[in-house]
């Protein structure tokens, strides 16, 4: 869908979901009344990790588990906090993600259609624990995996922090995945582009560039992401139930890489490809 740009009076009546943190996304999301909280902030499991490097804990370590019902269906919301330590995930944060799938994939297999929701706002792996959230990942890509196969897992990603790293390899492994136009969605963020490959290569204050190649808008139009919405609260809500209500889809993204394989095989490495380019070569053949 293409984002037309809202006038004032829309602006003020909107209800922006990119301004809300992660416990009232994951509550807005729910049918009212239906949310608790597991694994909450008063259970204090904390990184056991940031406080020896001195640096400022979380009690709920930057991941909010929320279950409830999204339009009267078990729903597990998954949401991480892009304010604490830029949403990276750690051993305690991915754990409580990639439990609460496991959980959700068991639901099903007992009989309960449980569904999942993430909510992306994550740079990747948090640095302070590396392997530790490198172990921590890779076990939240194999609970959706896992999941995916009996329900829906929805990957949304509103702003203002973007996907990036592993977490961007999960978001693409979701059944279905929703940006707004102020998300990104990338493997490497452009400050570590920049830093490894040079100014030359991307530059990481050009705001047109980085949003014109890796922002919700591009991303839906090179058919790497399923939609674009607007940010606001209730239309992202009627999004999940509308996405969720479609099913399991007949074939993942994830499983349709020979296609993608063969666009990135088409990029001319030796100069800066503009938006219009990557649209275009994503576009050539068609999703299969």
């Amino acid at each position: 869908m293409n984002i037309s740009t809202p006038n004032t009076d829309q602006l003020l009546a909107r209800d922006s979901f990119i301004e809300r943190n992660a416990r009232s996304r994951a509550k807005a999301l729910l049918d009212e009344n239906s949310m608790r909280e597991l694994v909450g902030p008063f259970d204090r499991l904390m990184s056991p990790w940031l406080a020896m490097q001195n640096i400022v804990v979380q009690a709920d370590d930057g991941v909010v588990v929320a279950k409830g019902t999204l339009d009267g269906v078990p729903t597990v919301v998954l949401a991480i906090e892009g304010a604490f330590q830029g949403g990276s995930m750690g051993e305690v944060g991915g754990a409580k993600i990639a439990g609460a799938l496991e959980l959700a994939a068991e639901d099903n297999r007992n009989g309960v259609p449980t569904q999942a929701v993430i909510l992306f706002e994550t740079g990747g792996v948090r640095l302070q624990e590396a392997n530790l959230g490198l172990a921590a990942i890779a076990e939240i890509q194999a609970a959706i995996v896992d999941l995916r196969r009996y329900r829906p897992v929805i990957g949304v990603s509103a702003g203002t922090v973007g996907c990036y790293g592993g977490m961007s390899i999960a978001a693409g492994l979701c059944s279905y995945l929703v940006l707004t136009g102020e998300a990104r969605l990338g493997l490497n963020g452009p400050q570590v582009i920049e830093q490894e490959a040079g100014v030359a290569e991307f530059d990481s204050r050009d705001r047109s560039l980085i949003w014109n190649l890796t922002g919700g808008v591009q991303r839906h139009q090179a058919s790497l992401v399923d939609l674009c919405v607007a940010d606001d609260t209730a239309a992202i809500r009627a999004t999940l139930v509308d996405l969720f209500r479609q099913g399991v889809p007949a074939q993942p993204r994830s499983a349709q890489y020979r296609h993608f394989l063969a666009s990135l095989d088409q990029v001319d490495t030796s100069a800066q490809a503009s938006a219009q380019q990557v649209r275009t070569i994503y576009a050539k053949g068609g999703m299969q």
